[in-house]
């Protein structure tokens, strides 16, 4: 399995887009399930190529050795996505100093 990372500029630097998988189906709730290629943390921003806005990590779940995540959609028609490889962003960097 080969692990993809795309480099492009946001927020004035360059930050890593990482390739978590390939979308199997909505869920009766909604959700979009994705089989993981490499686990990301819930919360993180889903894109696809284009670097449309997806949604957000909503859950982690399955065996540890295969594991799948669930996605809360923040688009339309999210049964398009079916077969579509999809990425996320980075979370922000938090400040060091907190108050």
């Amino acid at each position: 399995m080969k692990w993809f990372v795309v480099h492009f500029g946001f927020r004035g630097e360059f930050e890593s887009l990482q390739r978590i998988g390939r979308v199997l189906h909505i869920s009766s709730n909604g959700n979009i399930i994705i089989k993981v290629e490499q686990l990301p943390k819930i919360g993180e921003i889903v894109v696809n190529e284009d670097l449309r806005r997806i949604g957000k990590v909503f859950d982690v779940f399955g065996p540890v050795s295969s594991p799948y995540v669930s996605v809360k959609p923040t688009i339309r028609q999210p049964e398009r996505l079916v077969n579509k490889v999809l990425y996320v962003l980075p979370l922000e960097r938090r400040k060091e100093k907190i108050k």
